[in-house]
């Protein structure tokens, strides 16, 4: 089994350590009672959420503006029995691991945004981030091509996507300001000039390698479209429904992480939560408005440990603007998965025809409520950040694709939706 993420719980105050406690227990039957802890009183409270409300202040005017990773959820890891030979068996030279490991992440207003939105909320307004190009390969800034934060040219033409991404990025899109509606979820969003939908996911060409046939290699190319496509773009799985396209994509031999993948589905845990593999919100609470914006890239390469085994690296992140349900008041989720497929020469390995063996599936999502084990992702809309309590963390920015997924397991600040 591969080793399990700790389960051990982030401390929620700073509670008295346990040598603190030993010493007073001590001291109790000493008689000497003052060396208790003590709860700080409320005006010390008061004073230091006053410090706090200035630090994050503080950090909003140099830049850092107020959005909070969520912790991550891990669904139980489990090692496959790897890859099987065909009729002249012989052991692998070690077995795939898989980490599905998330950021989710909610919205929270720094101290400083909550005192501008009660004496001026349009201002307030202006100040939610967004993005419209970006640097290395993503690079192309409003002021250089003309086109405004909706992705609209300067005759209010939409212009034209971006071109297909074909190497990580060298850097974070960049900075423009936008709100969004129901009609235009995308506006001040980097993903205003992304491609939509399936078509977004190009198949790089398929070439024998590492002793893995062309046609086998073509064959787990589409097969990992179609698991990004049913798990991340079905309408169905979007409103919460049961993913049945992708789990029928994923190899039956795959028993144990097939098994974990419908056990989450139909009975969601902390350690066990189908949001790690398939996009799902709750269609009693969020309409999806407009299209799924997604840009990535698919690479393949050999599996140096063992010959006539390729591994299939999709990297790529979904945009999906939502309503709030019944009402105007619009957001946007921005989800990444990185997902890698094991690609075998049928006469050495064995393998299911026409399904994938999944090595590795890694998840960041961004805008939800930090809430483990309820199997959907819940965004966060402006006027729930008017309640939120300001936090601290570190910023990342979810349309950054120029770094790995994360696999820490803690709350962050994100810079912009």
């Amino acid at each position: 089994m591969a080793e399990k993420p700790s389960e051990e719980p982030r401390p929620e105050s700073a509670a008295p350590s346990d040598d603190v406690w030993e010493q007073f227990l001590r001291d109790s039957e000493a008689g000497v009672p003052d060396s208790a802890p003590k709860e700080p009183s409320a005006r010390a409270r008061m004073v230091t959420e006053r410090l706090r409300a200035l630090d994050e202040a503080q950090a909003a005017a140099a830049g850092r503006k107020g959005r909070r990773f969520g912790r991550s959820r891990p669904v139980a890891p489990a090692r496959p029995e790897g890859w099987r030979t065909g009729p002249a068996w012989r052991e692998t030279d070690g077995r795939a691991s898989r980490r599905r490991t998330m950021w989710s992440v909610i919205g929270v207003l720094t101290a400083a945004a909550l005192a501008v939105v009660a004496v001026n909320p349009s201002a307030a307004l202006s100040w939610l981030p967004g993005g419209l190009g970006g640097g290395g390969a993503d690079a192309s800034g409003a002021s250089a091509s003309g086109v405004d934060a909706s992705g609209m040219d300067a005759s209010g033409v939409e212009a034209s996507p971006l071109a297909p991404e074909t190497a990580r990025p060298t850097g974070a899109p960049g900075e423009a300001k936008g709100i969004p509606t129901r009609e235009r979820p995308f506006t001040g969003s980097p993903a205003a000039r992304w491609e939509a939908g399936a078509d977004a996911i190009r198949l790089p060409r398929a070439k024998a390698v590492n002793g893995v046939p062309a046609a086998r290699i073509e064959e787990a190319l589409r097969g990992t479209k179609d698991f990004l496509a049913a798990a991340n773009l079905d309408p169905a799985v979007l409103k919460g429904g049961e993913p049945v396209k992708a789990l029928a994509l994923v190899d039956p031999l795959e028993a144990d992480y097939l098994a974990d993948l419908r056990a989450a589905v139909r009975r969601p845990t902390e350690d066990n939560d189908p949001v790690s593999a398939f996009t799902r919100f709750d269609p009693e609470k969020v309409d999806l408005v407009g299209d799924v914006r997604v840009r990535g890239r698919m690479t393949v390469a050999p599996d140096t440990a063992a010959e006539g085994r390729a591994m299939i690296t999709a990297d790529y992140t979904f945009v999906y603007g939502v309503a709030r349900a019944g009402g105007d008041e619009t957001t946007r989720v921005i989800v990444r998965r990185v997902l890698q497929v094991d690609a075998a020469d049928p006469s050495r390995y064995q393998g299911t025809e026409g399904r994938l063996w999944i090595r590795d599936l890694a998840s960041e999502i961004g805008n939800d409520d930090c809430r483990e084990g309820d199997g959907l992702i819940n965004p966060s809309f402006f006027s729930d950040l008017l309640s939120a309590s300001p936090q601290a963390g570190e910023t990342r920015d979810p349309y950054d694709r120029s770094t790995g997924v994360s696999r820490e397991d803690e709350c962050g600040v994100v810079s912009r939706t």
